[in-house]
């Protein structure tokens, strides 16, 4: 707990931020977890993950921006990756954060933003995957889900094993229809809205990822987590479930072994690939999500 809270405490640090952004010595580290600082650079690798039989969620790196004008332009450098997708990615989707559209400064400017990307998702047949946030923001970002899902379909929940809360937001999702993405949870939480023990959250995962496995629809299993995802095989092996009801969501750089394993045996893996300048907190998160990533970050590094 004190790694991961030393992990979260630097992630907002922003002269070290502006240091490791700008720092020569970072782009070895960048490189293998972030397809690059372009729409170009990221759709490249897109493609070259398509050609192995691997999809992509394209994350443009950027959040809690600082005005309404910010937002607009996160929401023009996500269309401006739509409309690339169909001819140079085929498959992939998108993943954008409240946050970086606009919800702190304006829930209907935001609505808006999102809504102009599902539209444009749908219009091209692909799907906008709206993360989840801190606990301060799931009951909006649930919301709008709702209410984006009614009207156009064409997008997919993303939902964190370590709250409390996430079973019955699963069965409501489940009840509407919703695609869901399982993930473990990456923000700093109290122990009266979260589990506090990581034993406890990989418990709450198995039993979440069953339910979604059981009755939801085109679920995503996000784990790096072999042993979960051992499970999940298992699970869908006994209740007889096709490869093609549902997906494994993994972060681009991290696991390619099993990545590949799973594609062999015909399982759909998407990675999810970000790229942009602002890649620090992302890649700081991801750390203290699970505080052993650190060592298995120095393990990846040495891999060719």
């Amino acid at each position: 707990m004190v790694l991961r809270s030393a992990l979260l405490f630097l992630s907002k640090r922003r002269g070290l931020r502006r240091w490791m952004e700008t720092s020569p010595s970072a782009e070895r580290l960048t490189s293998r977890f972030i397809a690059g600082n372009t729409l170009e650079r990221e759709l490249t690798v897109c493609q070259n993950l398509y050609a192995e039989g691997i999809l992509a969620t394209l994350d443009h790196l950027g959040e809690s921006v600082t005005s309404l004008a910010e937002a607009e332009r996160s929401r023009d450098d996500y269309l401006a990756a739509l409309d690339q997708l169909a001819s140079r990615a085929p498959h992939a989707t998108i993943s954008i954060k409240l946050t970086q559209l606009g919800l702190d400064f304006s829930e209907d400017e935001c609505r808006a933003n999102v809504e102009r990307l599902v539209e444009r998702a749908k219009s091209i047949g692909t799907v906008v995957e709206i993360d989840m946030e801190s606990s301060a923001y799931v009951d909006r970002t649930l919301a709008l889900v709702s209410d984006l899902h009614a009207r156009y379909g064409s997008v997919r929940a993303v939902i964190q094993a370590y709250l409390y809360r996430s079973e019955a937001d699963i069965d409501n999702l489940n009840q509407q229809k919703i695609p869901v993405r399982l993930c473990k949870g990456a923000y700093k939480e109290p122990s009266d809205l979260a589990f506090p023990n990581k034993k406890d959250v990989d418990r709450n995962y198995v039993h979440l990822m069953t339910r979604l496995l059981d009755h939801g629809v085109d679920p995503a299993i996000a784990s790096h987590d072999a042993k979960i995802v051992q499970q999940a095989l298992a699970h869908v092996k006994e209740q007889n479930i096709a490869p093609d009801r549902f997906e494994f969501q993994m972060l681009y750089g991290i696991s390619r072994d099993l990545q590949r394993r799973l594609v062999r045996d015909g399982y759909r893996v998407r990675l999810y690939v970000p790229y942009g300048d602002a890649w620090y907190p992302y890649f700081m998160r991801r750390l203290a999500e699970r505080p052993a990533n650190v060592i298995f970050l120095a393990r990846n590094l040495l891999k060719h």
